[in-house]
């Protein structure tokens, strides 16, 4: 029936990483060796993201969809790639639109803050603390003009957007308003969205 599990078996498959005396950086971010995909980096800490929802995929695939119908050349859209904050940050947005200039080639793993024109997260339930407070401020912070927060509207499967865009007074982001059905706005570019396109999905 199964195998025994011994304390030689459990760590042969469990090698955790023991983080240095200050914490981790980008760097080793992206040469630790057997990490996860989609680790992402905060203050310094690796941050291990639980196995994705049927609603937080189905979203990004939307939202991408969404986006890349009216984006111009000179942005692309790109979805679940890290951006590289600070030395102690590499988040990694469910979705992002970057400066066409800033994208190098297809071995290329992250973009730099200045490049980012927009940084969505999808929140799911193991990442609202950082979806919803850590992770916008740190977008604010570095400069990243525009972040949407998309969350489950109840028990639905469709998807509300939360839009917000970056005060350079106070480097802190303000809330231009909630959208369901439809997403239209014009920042970063003209953005038309029908939202209930995620029951095709």
């Amino acid at each position: 029936m199964g195998g025994t599990m011994t304390a030689e078996s459990v760590t042969q498959h469990s090698q955790w990483h023991v983080p240095p005396k200050d914490g981790y950086t980008v760097d080793d971010l992206f040469t630790l060796p057997d990490l996860p995909p989609h680790t992402e980096l905060i203050d310094g800490s690796l941050i291990i993201v639980s196995p994705q929802r049927n609603f937080h995929a189905d979203v990004i695939d939307l939202l991408v969809s969404g986006l890349r119908r009216s984006v111009p050349k000179k942005f692309k859209v790109k979805r679940e790639m890290t951006i590289v904050l600070d030395r102690r940050n590499g988040p990694e947005p469910d979705v992002s639109v970057v400066l066409a200039d800033a994208v190098s080639g297809p071995d290329q793993t992250s973009y730099q803050a200045l490049d980012v024109l927009l940084a969505v997260e999808v929140v799911s339930p193991d990442s609202e603390s950082r979806d919803r407070t850590t992770k916008p401020q740190k977008y604010a912070a570095a400069g990243i003009p525009n972040f949407w927060r998309v969350e489950r509207d109840g028990t639905s499967r469709s998807p509300l957007i939360h839009v917000y865009e970056l005060d350079t007074l106070t480097h802190g982001y303000v809330h231009m308003g909630m959208h369901r059905d439809r997403i239209k706005v014009d920042k970063p570019y003209t953005i038309d969205i029908d939202l209930t396109a995620i029951d095709e999905f």
